[in-house]
């Protein structure tokens, strides 16, 4: 039998049954094999007993052909080739994908009965087995299964399994290709519509924050000047300041950015599972982060251990427009398998962000204390807008109203300038990015800074 491969590569050769040995073979006997084996043993010794010729006769022939298939299933030499193909590799929370299996015989003989089995993670669903009645030389089956999972994650699959039977049904040998395949699960993302926030790029408003859009583009600082320059370009004053002509570089476009902060902390929220507050923050980051590579952003996910992704591109930030969907394909990825911190504040953030102006921050966060609020209220950026989503984890649990202290906390969050709202179970992030288009940017209050020193 043939190891598996993905479709466009070649399978590494091995036998169908003889790597397992004579004595593998004996172990795959079926219980129908062990029984007609032990009834000729039986039958064999009462007819020693009894001296009943005709019983050792039956005893022996039904000793005998479990023995036979056996050493038949031992010697077979026919080859199998096998395949797996996700479509597609990376599905939300929810959604499902469809694993295409092939089996192909590359041997000059046909198979016998074969049953086809796929080793899959529990949270994917039942193990899929398939029956394969007879497989002729240089044939092949195809068959597929369809995967679901709720949550979040990359999940192995495979080893892939045949089990070769013989006819009578007394031997079953197990052979496992040795490919494997990852399927990752990434959060269900939720569309959201465009509105205005400061901070943002064309069609988001005004004042926004912006950087340079490639690396290599041009600035508005004067160069020297190159032969086939227009003259028109010279710029005189610095031309009479270097002592050589001097030519001005044109403003090219630049892009907004966006630095995306998800609040990981274990003690920030309570309970797990599809439907808790850490999900819901972990599928609005999702959403925040492809709405805004889709219109043009370089974008940032933080978290609050610091960690920066995906850390390419200019401070941290990517997604120009020839590698937008390769940056969305890494941040989805990403947040599939981000998990609880055990850090126990928010400091690490805040010393990432203090550095400099970062344009539009999004952040959602989990249950915060005191010191955290205070901490999350010098974050706000001078330039740029802030919004921030406060999750209650406590009433994602008992399903209650959002608590007082939560509106306090939201209400200090928006005295030092940020867009700040209460998230309760049940509220659609595409309704409260609405409001936060809607919402006027408060100017932060004077002593807002005091913490970046």
């Amino acid at each position: 039998m043939r190891t598996a491969a993905a479709p466009s590569e070649p399978a590494a050769d091995a036998e169908g049954g003889g790597r397992g040995g004579l004595r593998a073979a004996f172990a795959g006997l079926t219980t129908r094999g062990r029984s007609f084996l032990a009834a000729g043993v039986a039958a064999a010794g009462c007819a020693y007993v009894l001296g009943q010729a005709d019983l050792l006769r039956v005893g022996l022939l039904l000793a005998a052909l479990p023995l036979i298939c056996v050493v038949a299933a031992h010697r077979t030499r026919y080859r199998v080739a096998g395949s797996r193909r996700l479509a597609p590799q990376r599905v939300e929370t929810g959604s499902e994908a469809r694993v295409h299996l092939r089996v192909d015989n590359v041997s000059r003989v046909p198979t016998g009965l074969l049953m086809l089995q796929d080793h899959v993670p529990y949270m994917l669903g039942p193990r899929p087995r398939f029956v394969l009645d007879r497989v002729e030389a240089s044939g092949r089956r195809e068959v597929s299964y369809r995967v679901r999972s709720d949550l979040r994650g990359r999940f192995p699959l495979g080893p892939l399994q045949l089990r070769l039977g013989d006819p009578f049904g007394m031997c079953e040998l197990t052979r496992s290709f040795s490919a494997y395949d990852t399927l990752t699960v990434v959060p269900r993302t939720e569309p959201l519509p465009a509105v205005g926030l400061g901070g943002e790029s064309n069609g988001y408003g005004e004042g926004r924050q912006r950087s340079l859009a490639l690396a290599g583009d041009d600035d508005i600082i004067p160069r020297a000047y190159r032969h086939g320059d227009d003259l028109r370009r010279v710029h005189w004053r610095s031309t009479a300041r270097y002592g050589e002509l001097m030519v001005r570089r044109e403003e090219q476009p630049q892009r907004a950015r966006c630095t995306v902060l998800l609040d990981t902390r274990d003690l920030a929220y309570e309970g797990g599972g599809p439907d808790s507050a850490f999900e819901w923050a972990v599928s609005g980051a999702a959403s925040v982060l492809t709405h805004l590579l889709e219109r043009g952003f370089a974008v940032r996910l933080l978290t609050d251990t610091g960690s920066s992704v995906p850390g390419e591109g200019a401070e941290g930030f990517a997604g120009s427009g020839h590698d937008q969907a390769e940056t969305a394909g890494l941040l989805m990825d990403t947040l599939a398998v981000i998990d609880h911190s055990d850090g126990a504040g928010l400091s690490r953030a805040f010393d990432v962000l203090r550095g400099g102006h970062e344009g539009l921050l999004v952040a959602f966060f989990g249950d915060l204390d005191e010191d955290q609020t205070a901490l999350t209220a010098r974050m706000r950026q001078r330039h740029g807008a802030a919004v921030a989503f406060v999750l209650d984890s406590g009433t994602w649990l008992t399903g209650g109203a959002v608590a007082g202290a939560v509106e306090d906390r939201v209400r200090r969050l928006r005295e030092a300038g940020w867009l700040a709202f209460p998230v309760a179970p049940g509220d659609r992030l595409a309704d409260l990015w609405q409001l936060a288009g809607g919402m006027p940017t408060q100017a932060p209050a004077a002593d807002t800074y005091g913490g970046w020193s």
